[in-house]
Formats: structure tokens, sequence, C-alpha cells
């Protein structure tokens, strides 16, 4: 009796779910494989892009999930068949010009980058809040020297038209050795983004110092206080006028916290007490390494409080 109900019930249903699942993709504007039209259709227009393209670690078909292995140049730029049909044109493909904006073209990369480990912190990372897209650093169409993470650069030209401060510094009579190629920028800093201050690969600055300067870490029966608190209380990171990276001359910089008036530190030397000034003594002083002369272990000793040699 209820039998044929049951069938009319069914072939109902079967009628509205095949007229639905025809209906969703133009109600919400899914893309059809058509839309597709293969890296060759690519080529016609883009030659010199796509042969440089092919020469790329993303072109690489053995590589899983890369672009080469999928959609090649649609993997990035997204479906390219609107971008055919209208002739060419910025508007119908993601394009990585100055114009479009920097959280996209990122998002692109990190469509198949996001689960790389030095990307981890890239969300909470400065470059991203100061709008620094992927493509700023990294070439995707090119293979170039530089070819390990696809730099347009090396690092000490790639990230000085940025920090232009940083280019002063590095160009200083003492300077680390950036321009010279023994230390990169990525060797003290997570430019992807961290937790450290100035996204440096450090808990804090000392620790990233003390991963070369091992011989300053101690510990000393004798600590000087600034030491254990920051480098950078005396010493410039990337380059000073004054030898040693420090941010002022000694005695001068010494005599920033020794004033207390209690024997000859609390002395302000100036140029009168050089060779040619007027002083009647202690004309030594100012010369050569000042306070260094006789508290040579500055960073910490093990049988002197006050540091001397």
């Amino acid at each position: 009796m209820h039998k044929p109900i049951n069938v009319l019930m069914l072939c109902f249903f079967s009628l509205l779910s095949f007229s639905l699942f025809l209906l969703v993709p133009h109600v919400y504007g899914a893309e059809k494989i058509s839309d597709y039209v293969g890296a060759d259709a690519c080529k016609e227009c883009h030659p010199d892009y796509y042969n440089s393209y092919a020469k790329t670690i993303h072109a690489k078909k053995a590589i899983p999930n890369s672009p080469g292995a999928g959609a090649a140049c649609e993997s990035c730029h997204g479906p390219g068949g609107k971008h055919v049909a209208d002739g060419g044109g910025k508007g119908s493909i993601v394009s990585f010009d100055r114009q479009t904006n920097p959280a996209k073209k990122s998002a692109m990369c990190l469509t198949c980058h996001d689960s790389t480990q030095e990307l981890t912190f890239w969300d909470m990372g400065k470059h991203k809040t100061m709008g620094v897209s992927c493509d700023a650093c990294h070439t995707v169409h090119s293979a170039t020297l530089y070819v390990r993470h696809s730099l347009k650069a090396p690092e000490s030209t790639l990230c000085l038209p940025c920090h232009k401060d940083v280019r002063s510094q590095i160009n200083r009579q003492s300077h680390h050795p950036i321009q010279e190629g023994k230390i990169k920028c990525s060797d003290c800093h997570a430019v992807h983004g961290g937790f450290g201050p100035k996204m440096v690969k450090a808990d804090s600055g000392p620790d990233l110092c003390y991963k070369c300067h091992t011989e300053k870490r101690g510990p000393f029966a004798f600590e000087h206080p600034p030491v254990a608190e920051n480098c950078a209380t005396c010493h410039q990171a990337h380059g000073s006028n004054h030898n040693n990276l420090l941010t002022s001359k000694v005695p001068q910089l010494c005599q920033a916290c020794h004033d207390t008036g209690l024997g000859h530190n609390s002395l302000a030397l100036t140029g009168q007490h050089g060779f040619m000034g007027n002083a009647t003594a202690n004309k030594n002083r100012f010369f050569a390494q000042g306070c260094l002369n006789c508290h040579g272990n500055i960073h910490g000793s093990n049988r002197s409080p006050t540091f001397e040699r």
C-alpha cells in the first residue's frame, strides 16, 4: 500500500538533489575545470616569463604539490580562462605587481608554504605588519645566483633599501662583516617573524651575541652588570665609528655610568687631557684604550672585582 508513495518520494528527492547540484556552481560562483587553460596558453603570450619559470624549482614536476606538478602558472595566478577570453589584462587573474594588495599576493604563496617551519610566525612578524609581500624579496619566475630561497639579491643588498639606517652603520669603520659576506642578516634575524625583539633569533640580545662571542658568556665570579643586561648598552650591533662597535669612545663610554665622585673614574676626561691639551697631569688617560688599559676584563673576571687584568 505504501510502496508506490515511497518510490514517488524517492524519485522526487533525487530530481531535487540533481537540480541543486546543477544550480549551486552558478549561485556560489564555483570555478569549473574549463576555467583553467593550461601553461601552453600562458606561454603563447608570455614566452619570456614561461621560459625563465621553467628553470626554477617551482616548475619541477617531480616535487609533490609544486606548481609544475599542478596547474603550473595558474597555481599562483589563478584560473586563466577569463583572462584569455578578455584578451589579457590584470583584472581577471592575480597579478603580482606593486598595485596588488600585499596580503593577497602573500596568500597565494602561503597556500603551499604555510607549513614551512620558517613561516610559523609570519602572521605576527613585522614584515607582514608593514605590508611586505613575499615577492618583494623572492623571485618565482627566474632562477637567480642566490638559488637558496630564490632571493632577488644577496641579503646585504636586499634588506638595505628598506633599512637605510643599517646601510649607514655597516659602512662605518668598525662593523660586523656583513658587506664582506661573512655573516648575513638572517643569521641574527628571523626575517619571516619571531618572538624576539627586532625579530632576533634569540630570547634576548645577549643570548644572540653569545652564539658567536661565547667567551663573553661566563659565568664569572665578578660580573659587569651592563654585560649581563644588554650588549647594546655599550655596543652598536651593525657598526660604529668607534673601535669594537662601541656606542661612544672610551673613556666617555665608561664615565656615562662611573661618575660617582669616588676616585679617578669621576674625572671627565676631555681634549685638555690630551698631549696637546693644557692639563698638567693625567695626560695619558685620554689615549689608547683609556680605562681598558687597566680594566681589561671588562666583560667579567674571576679574580678582580674591578675587572683589572
